[in-house]
């Protein structure tokens, strides 16, 4: 089992920066990735930024030189940079871990982000 707690989101106003916390606990093995994944009202749930076990990172198009995603591993938790916001990055962000050889498939309970002045 594996649980994933986000933290960080919140209002800010656009141009502004917030930065988005992932909380891993329990066991899993093998390769992974963890990833944002963001979803607006009235839209499907997309990839933000995904970073791997061996630290290569991929970022969407839309938050290119805007995000940034690392990882501490002595805290098990991933971060996301958010800076320069814009509105249309209002959305729920979700933090998913995905380990293939141990079957996990794991999502966090979200975290609103509201960007509006």
């Amino acid at each position: 089992q594996v649980q994933l707690v986000e933290s960080g989101g919140g209002l800010v106003q656009p141009g502004g920066s917030l930065r988005l916390s992932c909380a891993a606990s329990g066991s899993w093995y093998g390769i992974y990735v963890t990833g944002w994944y963001r979803q607006a009202p009235g839209k499907q749930r997309e990839l933000v930024a995904a970073i791997t076990s061996g630290g290569r990172t991929n970022y969407a198009n839309f938050v290119k030189g805007r995000f940034t995603i690392s990882r501490d591993n002595a805290k098990n938790t991933v971060y996301l940079q958010m800076n320069s916001l814009k509105p249309e990055d209002t959305a729920a962000y979700y933090c998913n871990l995905a380990a293939v050889q141990a079957a996990i498939n794991a999502w966090g309970q979200g975290t609103q982000v509201t960007v509006s002045s």
